[in-house]
């Protein structure tokens, strides 16, 4: 891939990001601050919704891809598996046992989960087949 399919992907991609964060952050808020559940399983729910919205928006604007739906999507799937892990992992870290505030938590979360998932998405969930 030349430099500049590259830089459309990343671009893409962090625009994907954008919206699916959005939708993460959205329910993170509203389930915290309305007090439906704690910071952790609801962070968990918002990865789920953003999950969602990222794969969508990933498949139809971001990665050429050259699988079907049915095989990048257990690839996907897994992928967000490990994102899902990441971000229990890094929340119950850093919020939960560092009692740094949520939002700061999610947003130090959240970027090392966008290094992981741009990745192995490219190069496995979506990329070309072998």
């Amino acid at each position: 891939m030349s430099g500049a399919g590259l830089l459309r992907q990343v671009v893409a991609f962090f625009g994907v990001g954008v919206i699916a964060a959005v939708a993460h952050y959205g329910m993170l808020i509203g389930l915290v601050e309305t007090g439906a559940m704690a910071v952790i399983p609801a962070t968990l729910v918002g990865y789920g919704l953003g999950g969602i919205v990222s794969y969508v928006l990933n498949r139809l604007m971001t990665f050429e891809a050259t699988r079907s739906h049915r095989q990048a999507g257990w690839r996907f799937a897994l992928v967000a598996g490990v994102g899902f892990g990441l971000t229990w992992l890094l929340m119950s870290l850093i919020h939960g046992r560092w009692s740094v505030p949520y939002l700061v938590a999610q947003i130090i979360t959240t970027g090392v989960v966008l290094v992981w998932s741009f990745l192995a998405h490219k190069y496995w969930s979506f990329g070309e087949r072998g």
